[in-house]
């Protein structure tokens, strides 16, 4: 299933890169006005900048629900990588030239709803993200992050926990909450390049 055509992923992952092009020019947020109706409707998205060619990460933000419009949360998520991760420094214009835009288009999380020890069996790794919720604690993986460490599901899990500031195996517990969701990543094969679907 491909939520995105060829022109429309080129152009959202294209709109990344120019929304923190303008976004160092100005201050400001870019105002697009995208030609595909498809990018007009809410979708999750996050925005995701790598070194090149290293790879290593070097901003990702996202909005897990579908809030905005698709380009507009392309446009928020791009800049909120690039300038406000609260793991990295921001970026400097400078590294523009250094680093590939990666978009992940989500569907809307759906919630488990099976037992707790029957949680690791819902989990398709590469089909799937994770959200772990318990109280005022949440963390998130994006599909690809499981395939890049090549973590089987019930390692993903744990990760995920982890990320939401609680323990390895919190996902055995009632209290939490896991909920899956799907994505289509696509990003720059280097930077300024071609645009490839990568997941």
């Amino acid at each position: 299933m491909a939520f995105l055509t060829k022109e429309e992923a080129e152009y959202v992952v294209r709109l990344a890169r120019r929304s923190v092009e303008h976004f160092f020019d100005t201050g400001k947020f870019l105002k697009d006005f995208p030609p595909y109706e498809k990018l007009k409707k809410p979708s999750g998205v996050f925005t995701t900048i790598n070194t090149f060619p290293d790879k290593q990460l070097r901003g990702c933000i996202g909005y897990p629900e579908p809030i905005k419009p698709l380009y507009q949360a392309v446009i928020e998520t791009a800049v909120l990588a690039a300038t406000d991760d609260p793991r990295f420094p921001p970026m400097t214009p400078e590294e523009l030239d250094h680093v590939v835009f990666e978009v992940s288009v989500l569907t809307p999380p759906r919630k488990i709803d099976v037992p707790p020890d029957e949680r690791e069996r819902c989990v398709n790794v590469g089909k799937h993200g994770i959200i772990v919720r318990k109280g005022p604690f949440s963390g998130l993986l994006l599909p690809q992050v499981a395939v890049e460490y090549g973590w089987d599901a019930r390692t993903f899990l744990d990760h995920t926990c982890m990320k939401a500031g609680l323990p390895p195996g919190c996902w055995r517990s009632a209290d939490v909450e896991i909920f899956l969701f799907e994505a289509e990543v696509y990003g720059e094969i280097e930077p300024r390049g071609a645009v490839i679907r990568l997941l």
